[in-house]
């Protein structure tokens, strides 16, 4: 079954869509989303792609991320997905977005509008083996150090993420925690 991405200006104006591996293959840019689901312990879920995965597998990523299908909301996809990929369901609300070009393995770019979501969860995943091999939940502060020491662990986009957006994320986590 063939996947089509949206694609999408700066603004994040729909300007058509493209099949998922001619946009990558091309670098065009296109919506996605990164979820983030975190525990009552302020630790992010983190799942390890699995190494079928047609790039980027074996790495560490955040909890789940993909791109919305044509009709799809954000926020539709994000629960879709993260059902899909971990086997869980939390409520999800939109952080903040970001713009990002990456060159990944396979000869794709990833060059996504990302719009990330943030969901409180204390659930035990039950992991879809094509999608992700293994979990792990990690302190944000012990993800940034793990990071910059192992670099090569974990996926384009995540360190894109963490590295330009770390204080947002802080915030935002900061801030629900501070509703509840």
């Amino acid at each position: 079954m063939q996947e089509f991405v949206v694609l999408v200006d700066e603004n994040d104006q729909e300007i058509g869509q493209m099949e998922k591996m001619e946009a990558h293959e091309k670098a065009l840019l296109h919506r996605a989303f990164s979820v983030m689901v975190f525990n009552s312990k302020n630790e992010l879920l983190l799942q390890k792609r699995a190494y079928s995965k047609y790039h980027s597998g074996g790495l560490w990523t955040n909890t789940t991320c993909s791109h919305p299908r044509p009709g799809e909301t954000i926020l539709e996809a994000g629960v879709r997905r993260l059902n899909e990929e971990m086997g869980m369901t939390c409520e999800l609300t939109k952080a903040f977005s970001f713009i990002y070009k990456a060159e990944l393995d396979q000869g794709l770019t990833e060059y996504e509008l990302d719009h990330v979501m943030v969901g409180f969860s204390d659930e035990t995943p039950h992991l879809n083996l094509e999608e992700a091999n293994a979990f792990k939940w990690m302190s944000l502060s012990d993800l940034k150090k793990d990071m910059m020491q192992h670099p090569q662990l974990y996926t384009a986009w995540f360190k894109i993420l963490i590295d330009q957006h770390f204080e947002t994320i802080q915030q935002h986590l900061n801030y629900e925690m501070s509703q509840n």
